[in-house]
């Protein structure tokens, strides 16, 4: 999707009014409209990336120095005893909308969110061959 019809894009423009939570030159913090937690917070990038590969590698930073005084805040004013920091890439991953963005979202021990991590163990051998194959991609 290009800068022009992006949902987000338009949020950064003024277009379609949020619940904003902070703004500066790099990014925008807002409230999900969709929460899965009180405070659930969206960050995103002013300039248009779709991914988070996509993004210059100094304007990445940028907006990564943002996310701890955000999260922070977000965390705080939520009582919360942690939080995720999300950042979904391709519809496969959950992104629904094509441009790169943060959740934050507080957490407080037993409430569900999230309960229970998907994970596996690798075959014998077959951990080497998938590092082998990443860092050929590097």
């Amino acid at each position: 999707m290009s800068a022009d019809g992006c949902l987000f894009c338009r949020m950064v423009a003024g277009q379609i009014p949020v619940v904003k939570i902070f703004e500066d030159d790099a990014v925008l913090a807002f409230l999900d409209i969709g929460p899965v937690s009180d405070g659930h917070t969206l960050v995103i990038p002013k300039r248009h990336f779709e991914k988070l590969h996509e993004c210059p590698a100094g304007f990445l930073g940028q907006v990564c120095s943002r996310l701890g005084k955000i999260a922070c805040a977000v965390a705080g004013a939520m009582n919360s005893d942690g939080y995720n920091l999300l950042c979904n890439n391709g519809r496969a991953a959950g992104q629904l909308i094509g441009h790169v963005h943060f959740h934050i979202v507080p957490r407080n021990a037993g409430d569900g969110v999230f309960d229970r991590w998907p994970s596996y163990k690798y075959d014998a051998g077959k951990a080497e061959q998938i590092a082998d194959k990443i860092r050929r991609n590097l």
